[in-house]
């Protein structure tokens, strides 16, 4: 377990990229401040130590003010940022930037991946072995035994464009995922859950879903997880009332969660994610082994 941060700056939401050159890793800034609406890249060439390449994008200020959890593919010589855009904690959409390098300059693309949600965050593609795209994401659920922000999946067109289709894929399940009780959202009040940071990656046969739950400025934010036999599910819940992957017990950490997951090698496998320092003035990075029983995964 990782007893110190891999980067001493504000750092939410970490995906981990590998490339030629080593790592790249990109996350959230510090929200409703003056540079909230741009992302920054960190560059290391073993995972341990980390310096920041500056801001790699910058949204217009007509798309919004703040943008959180950028995650980023190539294909054919092109990255693609996907990431969320809104005022504040408001009105957020799924986007797409374009870039020549995975350290950019990232150019938003001019289109509003999910223009029928009223709320969507956590853009997170996967490519599945059969070269289908997938985009899951989460939004906000009402009609729902419990209310609040869910999970869901759409195929991908091309790189620009999602199928017409929102296939839920999560709903929360447990008390630990509850974000505020009688939250004023809507022009309701309601017990308020919280999915959010979805991340798939194929094991073995299965699919295995991570995805963070609870409220992020807790000290019991955590990540748990979910399994499929396909990328459109049925999901199942891992089952238990508690994160299973990430929480203060297993990390000693305060509101550790919305990880990404990366394959070394065949046995060897990172994850990345965020928690608050000592203080509780700042999410940062921390990078630790991640281990497998079957499609059962954990720090363990």
């Amino acid at each position: 377990m990782s007893a110190e941060s891999a980067y001493d700056g504000y750092f939410a939401d970490p995906f981990l990229l590998r490339t030629r050159e080593g790592w790249v890793a990109y996350g959230s800034p510090e929200p409703f401040r003056g540079d909230s609406g741009s992302f920054e890249a960190l560059v290391s060439t073993d995972l341990r130590t980390w310096q920041s390449a500056g801001t790699v994008f910058s949204v217009d200020a007509s798309i919004g003010s703040d943008v959180w959890a950028p995650e980023v593919v190539e294909t054919d010589g092109v990255w693609w940022m996907y990431y969320s855009a809104g005022i504040g904690i408001a009105g957020h959409h799924l986007r797409v930037a374009r870039a020549l390098s995975p350290l950019g300059p990232f150019v938003d693309q001019g289109v509003n991946l999910t223009p029928e949600e009223t709320f969507a965050i956590d853009a997170s593609p996967f490519l599945d072995l059969d070269g289908a795209r997938y985009l899951y994401f989460a939004r906000d659920v009402l009609d729902a035994e419990r209310p609040g922000t869910h999970l869901a999946v759409r195929r991908m067109v091309s790189m620009t464009e999602l199928a017409p289709e929102t296939i839920p894929v999560l709903e929360p399940n447990a008390p630990w995922q509850r974000y505020e009780a009688d939250r004023s959202m809507y022009g309701r009040h309601m017990d308020w859950y919280t999915l959010e940071g979805p991340v798939v990656v194929r094991r073995d046969d299965a699919y295995v879903l991570f995805y963070s739950g609870g409220s992020w400025e807790g000290p019991d934010y955590g990540a748990s997880y979910a399994t499929a036999a396909s990328p459109l599910g049925p999901w199942e819940h891992a089952s238990s009332d508690v994160p299973l992957v990430l929480s203060r017990s297993i990390t000693g950490l305060s509101g550790p969660g919305h990880n990404s997951v990366v394959q070394l090698s065949a046995d060897s496998w990172v994850i990345g994610y965020h928690a608050w320092n000592d203080e509780g003035t700042r999410r940062q990075m921390y990078i630790d082994s991640l281990k497998w029983k079957a499609s059962r995964p954990s720090l363990d």
